[in-house]
């Protein structure tokens, strides 16, 4: 399996991850990513820097795989007060 490694950048700073992740594919990284921003931002609220932050997730050469903001997250809660039928 392919290693993704799930870097921050807030504005100017770029945050590592040294270790990566195995994964399946591009689609499994960008919901390991999805799910990484939702867990910051239930705890550490939300911050106007971290609205302003990216996962920018890259594969085992460095080359980017996909860019997720955390905005784009953000808009893909769904709503739990809303009925189910």
């Amino acid at each position: 399996m392919p290693r993704y490694f799930f870097n921050t950048r807030i504005d100017d700073e770029l945050i590592v991850d040294p270790e990566g992740e195995d994964l399946r594919n591009p689609d499994h990284a960008w919901e390991v990513a999805r799910q990484m921003i939702l867990e910051v931002v239930k705890s550490e609220g939300t911050q106007r820097a971290l609205l302003d932050a990216v996962i920018e997730v890259t594969d085992g050469e460095g080359e980017v795989v996909l860019e997720f903001p955390f905005t784009e997250a953000l808009l893909d809660i769904p709503d739990k007060s809303a009925t189910r039928h």
